[in-house]
């Protein structure tokens, strides 16, 4: 039985009649896809064709989800990475693949299906082998990792902790618009699943970094990200650097985990439509 939405169909096929190069952009934990609208927008106008995935589960407006819907209760890395495959799936032609934390680990999973052409991982979260833990990792994730009943429910982020985790690098008015306009609750389950990945052999967010149908990656990293710090990130880059394929790796100067988000998405956006395009 399809798990695609009725909305992601429509745009599946919009972009498969344009006879565009297709991007697909996912979003992580405590975003919905609409928070891609604006890079949709920029992308479409430099001529792309579109998609913003669901996670299963997602309610279909922030609003939505802020008058207590908790589909999301239990959703794992497996659950999202195979909804994803099926939408990348239905393409006509190979997507390149644009995520954000969560979102930046689950491209390198589904690129590690040989789905995609190119992957773009955005301030990713750890996939297993991923070895450093940094201080402010650990904080970020507390809210979640603090309550191991949070493994089977939705967890929302007070503000000082969205703060933290997600608004350090812009300033306070911006962080209030961003958590008002962007946060909802996000599933507790990936992020135990990350934590114990590197004690798990059958680890649902393990990549075979050597497999060479993976395609051209790029991993971007804000400088001052509080939940997937320097360190972080370019251990991942460091491992995937193993890989036949294309495998680059950009620091952003000044930019948190909201990078995606926040204003200074645009400069995000064109690093990865560079990356693109060369």
């Amino acid at each position: 039985m399809s798990t695609i939405t009725e909305r992601e169909a429509l745009e599946v096929a919009a972009a498969n009649a344009s006879n565009k190069q297709p991007v697909v952009f996912i979003h992580g934990l405590w975003l919905l896809a609409s928070s891609w609208d604006a890079w949709r927008e920029r992308f479409e106008a430099q001529g792309f064709a579109t998609v913003a995935v669901d996670w299963p589960g997602d309610a279909t407006s922030v609003d939505e989800a802020k008058a207590g819907n908790d589909t999301l209760a239990g959703v794992g890395v497996q659950e999202v990475t195979d909804h994803i495959a099926e939408v990348v799936r239905s393409l006509d032609k190979k997507p390149i693949l644009v995520g954000h934390s969560f979102g930046g680990l689950l491209v390198q999973r589904v690129a590690d299906l040989g789905l995609a052409v190119a992957s773009v991982a955005i301030d990713p979260a750890p996939f297993k082998g991923v070895l450093p833990l940094p201080a402010s990792t650990l904080k970020a994730s507390s809210p979640v990792l603090s309550n191991p009943a949070n493994r089977k429910r939705t967890v929302t982020l007070t503000f000082e902790q969205f703060r933290y985790g997600f608004a350090n690098a812009v300033s306070e008015n911006e962080a209030h618009s961003l958590y008002e306009k962007f946060h909802v609750a996000g599933p507790g389950r990936p992020l135990f699943q990350a934590a114990a990945a590197n004690l798990n052999p059958n680890a649902p967010t393990k990549v075979d970094v050597l497999n060479p149908s993976r395609g051209s990656l790029l991993i971007i990293n804000g400088s001052e990200d509080h939940i997937v710090p320097n360190a972080v990130a370019k251990a991942a880059f460091k491992l995937q650097s193993k890989n036949p394929g294309r495998t680059e790796f950009r620091e952003l100067d000044g930019l948190g985990h909201s990078l995606v988000i926040d204003s200074q998405w645009g400069e995000v956006a064109d690093a990865v439509i560079e990356f693109i395009r060369s």
